[in-house]
């Protein structure tokens, strides 16, 4: 569907004062070509000039059958015929056929000319490109100035290349544009460049005549009568020649039904689907694939059934104005890759456009009113012609650039217009005979011929006249002959006036045209600038806003104006870029000024129509309602003047549409710094109780209503309470109001109707009751200010419901207990409580670490005369025993830590930091390989600061340095370290190095009651784990044999029984 809107286009017109009749026209480079009818003189005029002024005029070597210009290196490409032979030439330089009696030279492609053309400066060349088929087609690149040329079943691509004395190296980059009135001194050009092409890749279609090719950024594009074919070249090094194998069997088949008239199938296949087509293509050598082999690959094939509809004869139903089409974004420049590419053709009664880069895709097809007899596409509109009419469609290249250009697209972030969004039709400008139509920036080049009949239709009409005046003389012979004067009998005049023996003449021609002469005429039609053309689409579009605040024009005749400013910025980019890189005089600084000014209008003028698209969806009620959003961020509006575009008016039926609620409930999730005034918080709280009520706390718990009136918003709840029930998030939202009413007997009532665990799931409903400021600058509310005096434990429970429910992150958890003030205890009971929740590994051993850390820092400094930290004000949330008994990460104390640290030896909190980190060693999670570290500036002077070492020691399975350590410093321990640790793999121990040990000592110390008592104990062990004579092995040779006699018999009874 094309919507049409009467939009005005086109701003002026004038006549390009040609002296002969013209024959092809063509633009580029800032100028306008005109072949004259004779086809051996070429006319360029300035375009950029009022008045299109005369540059140059040259004579062709031949008559000119095809031109074509290229904007990168400033040459034309003809086809041109003499002496019945076609040739194709390249004319370069051609701008210094200003001047009189200009030399110009003829050389054949790859020959440099000598003598004159470097000697005496820059002159024109006509450069010979030999084929050896006759050209049919050229198309020059936008991109890299490369040439393409379509032969019958064959296409030839040439680099262009760029050449002087001093280097021979390709060098694509735009060429610089001379003056039209002034040629640069000539004995200044000692080192210029010379243009020259290189052959570098052929394709061969078998049984494909191409009508007309296109070529840009490595794609190639070949139109046939019914058919189009896009691939893509690429030169890799290791790249292998595609060969199509079914070429020839084709070529039979072709052959075999040349006496049938087949009609072709409609076919549309993109990508990788495109090869299955029944084009067979191939490369062929070069001589160049030193430099890397060429490969291609199939983008998109189109083919149409004949479709003869009235008025459109069998030979003029064929496929046009094929053009591929690059477009930048910003901060790219001419010889970088494009970042879109388009691919434009059309029929008589329709077009179609295609985006090739990032896979092909069927952007718009465009139904024209009437036959269309050629098609020109641009960055911002698509002009069509017909035989009496220019018109203009709108395009949608600038809805794909955007989406490549900007990750953001189509989030809630940033928005634009859809690239299937439906084409438009603006208003059409009439013309008398319309014969072809090119662009060139916001100039449209029209070539109209009053005189439409052709020769045939000419020699027909005479023959025809003739033999009706043969017929009508012959008629009036006979009734002459009879006696009646038909010229006295009206009846009898008017059927002679009537052909009657020849009706055929009259089938094949109903109307006979009526000779006007011979007229022609060039028209440079001005499109309108991109800002008075949205001005007048928004004008326009007011027609809609007044019946139908929702109607689908509206919004898409806003869409169509959003599309148009983005193609501006996008061209607007390209041309600072241009001037940022050109020479930095005077007057490249006022363009650049001019420019930047033009730049900073339209973007005003896109934010302005960003805002007038926020409320067309925040208006409407269709799915669409989520895009105000995206467009009133765009914008740039504040909440307060998308408050004021969007209040009802009074006594008005409408309310506040579901985009602006849409809008409203994600402005106020977002974590911003920004507070809203009283008067508009008060209002929002107004517009959710009337529209969403349910949506009440999480409005009151955003960070930008901390200015809403706390009296009137508690009195709102409270009748959202009465009126929909009693919920924990409504309930702390309401203490939240009395809590900046000072109101605490009322704030602790609320607070104690729910359960502790209940209030928990309240915070989950809404994390932001206790704090603000996402991933940085964490901000406590007074709500969590006031938790961490009256219910810190239920904060802390809040807190890890929280983390385990992906709420907040570790560390802004930590932020917060740090603004706080509560680092060194509601942090640590934090991570307590998250070590007894979690079940992340890598969660476990950073919270192990934590907590091994704070626990050792307290046992340094709690007894020490200066605190480096200070120790915890209050208790624990968590006491030893409880973190023991509830959380499997702390173990159960060792019996022999008993003996070493015993109870109420030093102080509380020193007390409790050691039994929890004794227990994170008897634990089974604890890595001591972590810990070590910490233990380095701990000393082992004190018993409690031994014990860590000595479990440390332990943990690693040092027992005998351990046994040895503790019969040093802790004799009376050893009995239980070895009851508890020396068991099962270890058990040898006992008489491998505890007996040995003890009785060495007691030998030593033979009054040492401790060593006795513990050589005792370990006596018992080794008589009941070993044989009687492995007892006797062990007793030492200067032992007391009365001393082990006891347990040797016991040894040997229980040996007996066994």
């Amino acid at each position: 569907m094309v919507h049409v809107y009467n939009c005005h286009p086109y701003a002026s017109q004038q006549i390009v004062q040609v002296e002969q009749e013209p024959g092809l026209v063509c633009c580029g480079g800032g100028a306008l070509f005109v072949v004259t009818t004779g086809g051996c003189k070429v006319e360029a005029y300035n375009l950029v000039q009022e008045g299109c002024p005369l540059i140059c005029r040259f004579a062709t070597m031949g008559t000119v059958r095809s031109i074509q210009h290229s904007n990168i290196g400033d040459y034309l490409v003809t086809i041109e015929e003499k002496s019945n032979a076609t040739y194709l030439r390249a004319y370069t330089n051609w701008r210094y056929q200003a001047e009189e009696k200009a030399r110009v030279g003829v050389r054949l492609l790859g020959h440099l000319l000598r003598g004159a053309s470097q000697r005496g400066g820059v002159q024109m060349e006509i450069i010979e490109i030999p084929l050896s088929e006759r050209p049919i087609s050229v198309a020059c690149c936008a991109v890299t100035g490369d040439l393409l040329v379509g032969c019958d079943n064959t296409l030839v691509l040439f680099t262009l290349r760029r050449q002087n004395q001093q280097n021979l190296t390709m060098q694509h980059h735009s060429h610089t544009q001379l003056n039209s009135s002034q040629i640069p001194d000539q004995t200044t050009n000692q080192h210029c460049s010379f243009l020259d092409f290189e052959r570098s890749v052929i394709l061969h279609l078998p049984g494909t005549k191409p009508k007309q090719v296109a070529l840009c950024a490595g794609y190639v594009a070949v139109q046939a009568d019914l058919e189009v074919l896009v691939l893509k070249l690429d030169t890799n090094p290791e790249a292998q020649l595609l060969e199509e194998e079914s070429a020839a069997p084709k070529n039979d088949q072709a052959e075999d039904q040349a006496d049938f008239l087949l009609l072709p199938r409609h076919q549309e296949l993109l990508g990788e689907r495109a090869k299955d087509c029944d084009v067979p293509v191939s490369i062929e050598k070069t001589g160049l694939e030193d430099r890397g082999q060429n490969s291609f690959s199939y983008v998109l094939f189109r083919r149409f059934t004949p479709d003869y509809f009235q008025g459109c004869s069998v030979e003029e139903t064929h496929l046009h104005s094929l053009k591929l089409h690059p477009l930048f974004t910003t901060g790219q420049s001419s010889v970088e890759e494009p970042t879109c590419v388009f691919c434009f053709f059309s029929l008589p009664t329709a077009g179609y456009l295609y985006s090739l880069k990032g896979g092909a895709e069927l952007l718009s097809a465009y139904q024209y009113p009437e036959k269309v007899l050629e098609a020109v596409l641009t960055d911002h509109l698509l002009h069509v012609i017909t035989k009496n009419a220019l018109q203009c469609f709108t395009v949608r290249c600038a809805a794909v650039a955007a989406r490549f250009e900007d990750p953001y697209i189509d989030t809630t972030m940033r928005a634009c217009p859809p690239c299937s969004l439906e084409v438009c039709a603006l208003r059409m400008q009439l013309f008398i005979g319309l014969r072809s139509v090119c662009a060139y920036g916001r100039h449209v080049i029209l070539l109209s011929t009053a005189d439409m009949e052709t020769p045939e239709e000419t020699e027909r009409s005479t023959q025809r006249r003739g033999l009706m005046l043969k017929e009508h003389t012959m008629l009036t012979g006979i009734f002459m002959a009879v006696g009646i004067d038909p010229t006295t009998t009206p009846g009898l005049e008017s059927l002679l006036s009537h052909p009657l023996l020849s009706k055929k003449w009259m089938m094949s021609a109903p109307k006979e045209t009526t000779p006007v002469g011979h007229g022609w005429n060039i028209y440079v039609v001005d499109t309108v600038s991109p800002l008075t053309l949205y001005q007048e689409m928004v004008d326009y579009s007011q027609h809609y806003a007044q019946t139908n605040l929702q109607a689908q024009s509206l919004w898409h005749l806003l869409s169509e104006a959003h599309l148009l400013l983005r193609a501006s910025l996008l061209q607007s980019s390209q041309q600072q870029c241009n001037t940022s890189e050109g020479d930095p005089s005077e007057s490249h600084a006022e363009t650049q000024v001019v420019v930047q000014t033009d730049r900073q209008e339209l973007e005003e003028a896109l934010r302005e129509n960003c805002a007038q698209l926020g409320d067309c969806f925040s208006r409407g009620s269709h799915r669409h309602c989520h895009l105000a959003l995206p467009y009133y961020r765009m914008s740039g509006l504040s909440v307060r003047e998308v408050l004021a575009r969007n209040r009802p008016q009074p006594n008005s039926p409408h309310s506040y549409g579901p985009g602006f609620l849409f809008y409203l409930k994600h402005y106020l999730l977002e974590e911003t710094e920004q507070h809203l005034r009283q008067e508009t918080a008060d209002e929002l709280i107004d517009i959710f109780c009337q529209s969403e009520p349910s949506q009440l706390i999480s409005v009151c718990a955003s960070p930008t209503m901390i200015n809403v009136n706390p009296t009137r918003t508690l009195q709102i709840l409270q009748h959202v309470e009465d009126t929909a029930g009693v919920s924990v998030a409504l309930t702390i939202t309401m203490a939240t109001m009395l809590l900046r009413l000072d109101d605490l007997p009322q704030y602790t009532q609320l607070m104690e109707r729910h359960a502790e665990m209940v209030l928990v799931y309240g915070f989950i409903e809404e994390p932001r009751l206790l704090l603000h400021g996402g991933d940085t600058n964490i901000c406590p509310t007074a709500l969590t200010k006031q938790m961490v005096k009256s219910q810190p434990g239920v904060l802390v429970a809040a807190m890890v419901a929280l983390h385990e429910n992906n709420k907040v992150y570790l560390e802004q958890v930590d932020d917060m207990f740090k603004v706080l003030g509560c680092e060194h205890s509601l942090q640590v009971d934090f991570w307590e409580a998250m070590l007894m929740a979690s079940s992340q590994e890598a969660v476990i051993q950073e919270l192990l670490f934590r907590l091994s850390s704070v626990y050792i820092d307290r046992l340094m400094h709690t007894n020490s005369d200066t605190l480096l930290h200070k120790p915890p004000a209050r208790r624990s949330l968590k006491s030893a025993d409880d973190l023991i008994n509830s959380c499997s990460h702390y173990g159960a104390l060792y019996p022999w830590l008993t003996v070493l640290s015993p109870p109420h030896t030093t102080s509380p909190p020193h007390q409790e930091a050691l039994h929890k980190m004794q227990s994170l060693l008897c634990g089974p999670s604890l890595s001591v390989g972590s810990v070590t570290p910490l233990l380095e500036s701990l000393s082992e002077k004190t018993l409690w600061g031994f014990s860590l070492h000595l479990l440390c020691a332990t943990r690693r399975g040092q027992y005998d340095r351990s046994i040895e350590r503790l019969l040093d410093r802790c004799p009376q321990a050893i009995i239980a370290y070895a009851n508890h640790h020396l068991q099962d793999t270890y058990m040898a121990l006992w008489w491998q190095k505890l007996l040995p040990e003890l009785c060495s000592r007691t030998r030593a110390a033979a009054d040492n009651s401790i060593l006795l008592a513990a050589l005792k104990e370990t006596l018992v062990v080794v008589a009941t784990e070993t044989s009687p004579a492995e007892f006797l092995e062990l007793v030492p040779d200067d032992g007391t044999a009365s001393y082990f006699l006891p347990h040797l018999l016991t040894c040997s009874q229980r040996h007996l029984l066994a």
